[in-house]
């Protein structure tokens, strides 16, 4: 297919969701301004990249299910285990500071990027 890149050095992907409910509550500014920037500092050349998605509220058609959805790719498993579980601590105790509801969180395999 023209145009389309099919990754030959494999990667993951972490995913977090965090799923919206009547009771969910998500502090933006908190996540982006402080959060995330303490992620990438503590995990450092680990992260090779990160996307975050807000969930658009008024598609009637399609209502949100999540109300973020982050994905930070790295290398391997093992870049992810070296970068994430000596920070383990620190970041998970700082979820409580930008929400109240507990993420899902699926690692993917990258298999197609564009």
């Amino acid at each position: 297919m023209p145009g389309i890149f099919f990754n030959l050095h494999t990667m993951i992907q972490l995913n977090i969701l965090y799923p919206k409910t009547n009771e969910a509550l998500f502090n933006w500014h908190y996540y982006i301004n402080v959060h995330m920037p303490l992620s990438v500092k503590l995990q450092g050349h680990y992260i090779k990249a990160i996307s975050i998605g807000k969930g658009l509220e008024d598609i009637d058609a399609v209502p949100a299910c999540y109300m973020a959805i982050t994905i930070i790719r790295y290398d391997s498993v093992e870049d992810f285990m070296k970068a994430f579980m000596p920070n383990k601590d620190v970041l998970q105790n700082d979820m409580k500071n930008y929400t109240n509801v507990e993420p899902v969180i699926q690692f993917s395999e990258i298999i197609m990027d564009k």
